[in-house]
């Protein structure tokens, strides 16, 4: 299905729509949708005052529903921060963390038979009792193993792959990632599914599209309450983007990652609508981490004016672009200063559902739904987690860090000693006079700003 049909069918349902649009829709269990990005920064989005305004799309749907300046992820690194979003708990109690390190990052390349375990409970899972049909497209990335992939955990179909789009491998020491339709692999990257690393071109992304249209489609035609998870991930490195996009970005290929990106966004909401089923679907943006600045600034994006990026628990590393829409739920053009965390995305999307979030573990996830109606604040803290060490913790305007790398204290201590050696002046600051006993305040203050 190439983009001009699928234009043409979003405008043929529009006019047969204004005809069975009151019979098509399921206004008492309201459809969920949340758009998870790869890698994308807060500063990729126009709305968030990226110079290039090139997300027409996304800036757009945050004209018509709530944008969220202070959102995070629940950790800088993609596998726990899906983990905690499906779960609503923070890695140290989902299992997506490690302890064989000071503060080393979790997640499961190709090489690990781990994955999510069967004890936490999935969104999905949940949403079953309301009779939701879940899917999920794109990336899984909590585990590889038969008994770890989506299906096993509560989703009704899948289409994509449990890991992230690295490669191509040799096959006969490693093969490359598979590629999955429900419980059948149907390819592989690089293979079947092409991605061509000079050029940045491959179609995965129309694909994903073509995926989500279709399962909001059958969905809706069932009268079925649906639950779609759509994770593409083009703005990962190796950045790609379908040929119609490549080259057209002012900000090369990860640019043109994002404007196909934008334009799969618009695609779906304008499929909504043609549905006649915008007003009974509740639409979540948002990212799983930083933009991945280590990668280099051809194959990653803008955190905007924080600093750092993925990998780190600084606001670069963790803070995300964030997006609600729903008509006639959600006030149109609002910026809402709640602070919020994909955890939230579980409690919320429970809440929206009609369901209770389960009583017998602790979840981390708030429901945001008075955020959303009436953009009211509630009070809490954000913790910023890498591996099983809590490096930052924000409180309202505040940010103290505890740690700001993954070194020991030994290194810790031996690198102040090297600048206090070259330093007279950091020397004065770190043991002050008496009569200046706030230098060390201030020197916190300046060298770990809430950025």
């Amino acid at each position: 299905m190439d983009v001009c049909l699928i234009q043409t069918l979003i405008l043929f349902c529009s006019l047969i729509c204004c005809f069975w649009a009151d019979t098509s829709s399921n206004k008492s269990t309201p459809n969920i949708i949340i758009i998870l990005m790869d890698d994308m920064g807060w500063g990729d989005l126009g709305v968030f005052g990226q110079p290039s305004k090139e997300t027409p799309n996304l800036d757009s749907m945050a004209a018509q529903g709530m944008l969220f300046p202070n959102f995070y992820a629940a950790n800088p690194l993609c596998s726990p921060s899906r983990a905690s979003l499906l779960t609503g708990r923070l890695p140290v109690r989902n299992g997506f963390y490690t302890t064989n390190a000071h503060a080393r990052n979790a997640y499961t390349p190709q090489e690990i038979v781990g994955g999510i375990s069967k004890d936490e409970i999935l969104l999905p899972q949940v949403l079953k009792k309301k009779g939701y049909v879940s899917k999920i497209i794109g990336k899984w990335h909590l585990g590889h193993s038969a008994h770890h992939l989506p299906l096993e955990h509560g989703f009704d179909e899948w289409f994509g792959a449990p890991n992230c789009h690295f490669g191509p491998y040799n096959s006969s020491d490693r093969p490359n990632v598979p590629v999955y339709n429900n419980s059948q692999m149907v390819g592989r990257y690089y293979e079947e599914f092409g991605i061509d690393k000079k050029t940045g071109e491959s179609n995965l992304t129309q694909i994903y599209l073509e995926e989500g249209l279709d399962f909001i489609f059958h969905q809706n035609m069932a009268q079925r309450p649906f639950f779609l998870y759509w994770a593409a991930d083009a703005t990962h490195a190796p950045v790609y983007a379908s040929k119609r996009f490549l080259g057209k970005s002012q900000r090369g290929r990860y640019g043109d990652a994002v404007m196909e990106l934008d334009y799969s966004v618009g695609q779906m909401l304008a499929w909504l609508r043609a549905l006649g089923i915008d007003k009974d679907t509740f639409v979540f943006f948002t990212s799983d981490n930083g933009a991945a600045v280590m990668s280099g600034p051809k194959q990653s994006g803008s955190n905007g004016p924080f600093l750092c990026g993925k990998e780190t628990t600084f606001e670069g590393g963790m803070r995300e672009p964030a997006i609600a829409w729903w008509p006639g739920h959600i006030p149109a053009g609002t910026v809402s200063q709640q602070l919020g965390t994909v955890m939230d995305l579980f409690s919320t999307s429970l809440s929206v559902a009609g369901l209770s979030v389960p009583d017998d573990r602790l979840i981390d996830g708030l429901d945001l739904s008075p955020v959303l109606h009436n953009n009211t604040l509630i009070n809490r803290p954000i913790f910023y987690y890498r591996g099983n060490e809590m490096m930052a913790v924000r409180v309202g305007p505040y940010k103290a860090h505890y740690w700001t790398w993954s070194n020991s204290w030994e290194e810790f201590n031996q690198h102040c000693l090297s600048l206090v050696e070259r330093s007279p002046l950091l020397s004065i600051l770190l043991s002050p006079p008496a009569e200046y006993p706030a230098l060390p305040l201030l020197l916190s203050i300046l060298l770990s700003p809430s950025c």
